[in-house]
């Protein structure tokens, strides 16, 4: 019962991020933001690693592209294009479009490690990308096929490339690297790689500006949105294994929205509730096994 209510309150915690990067920002440029939200992370994630098995093991050589390259795509490439997109459009609306994520995933992992898909799954990707077209065009799909799309949709577009890319190289890395050790040092990696843009974009120039309320934020997006989460959510995978914790992701848009009204004040339109439901019962049925 514990685990279950871990992963719950996962889902929960990573809802909350999208809120947490929307306040964040309108303030600090997204390199700045991503940069302190993985110093941040890193810090603890080392800290918990050290707790954990004493010290954190050392990498292989043969290990050393593929964190490196988990860094680049899910810490750098993710964070910038999140922090980019949720400067301009909202955090419920974000949090729908990156819900799509595992349709793509699932593609890919058919395509490349040719992981089979049910009837179930095929019907899934179906309704999870349409879901998808209704948020993005705001329920005109004509849109689109205009380039009516804003620069903001596309961002977050972004993440979703990002995180398929991340998903797939983690995918063959923790074969051979704990989970704990991979998300550590993708963290630590992207978060150096990210050093000198947030350098050149101001940060330190501009730090002492930032309100209480970005700094919370920043803490949320690195502690809670990170370490914690990602510890509950492979704790639950180890535990119940990846398809059962899985099922808990689907929460996270629902979480989402639910936050952003109550905290951001965003009241979901027709397109956005109605694209809710076929992107969450898409991504549902693209991870049920059978």
């Amino acid at each position: 019962m514990v685990i279950y209510i871990k992963l719950f309150l996962t889902a929960v915690l990573f809802g909350g991020t999208f809120i947490a990067a929307r306040i964040a920002a309108q303030h600090v440029g997204p390199y700045s933001a991503s940069f302190l939200r993985f110093a941040v992370a890193s810090f603890f994630l080392v800290l918990f690693a050290g707790l954990a098995t004493n010290k954190l093991p050392r990498l292989r050589k043969n290990q050393i592209i593929s964190v490196i390259l988990l860094g680049l795509t899910g810490v750098f490439a993710y964070n910038v294009f999140f922090f980019s997109g949720l400067k301009t459009i909202s955090a419920s609306r974000a949090s729908l479009i990156i819900a799509a994520s595992p349709v793509f995933i699932a593609l890919f992992a058919a395509t490349f490690f040719k992981e089979k898909l049910s009837i179930k799954n095929c019907v899934g990707i179906f309704l999870c990308i349409s879901g998808a077209i209704v948020v993005i065009s705001r329920g005109n799909p004509l849109i689109i096929l205009q380039g009516g799309v804003s620069s903001g949709e596309l961002y977050i577009l972004g993440c979703v490339a990002s995180w398929v890319a991340y998903s797939l190289i983690g995918k063959s890395t923790i074969r051979d690297v704990s989970p704990l050790s991979a998300v550590t040092y993708s963290c630590i990696i992207g978060d150096l790689f990210l050093f000198f843009p947030a350098c050149s974009e101001g940060m330190f120039r501009d730090i002492a500006g930032y309100s209480a309320a970005d700094w919370l934020s920043i803490f949320y997006l690195g502690f809670f949105g990170s370490v914690i989460g990602f510890t509950w959510f492979y704790e639950g995978i180890k535990k119940i294994g990846a398809s059962r914790a899985g099922v808990f992701i689907n929460f996270v848009p629902i979480a989402a929205v639910i936050l952003a009204y109550f905290i951001l004040g965003e009241k979901p339109d027709r397109s956005l509730t109605s694209g809710a439901v076929i992107v969450i019962s898409g991504a549902y049925l693209t991870n049920k096994k059978g």
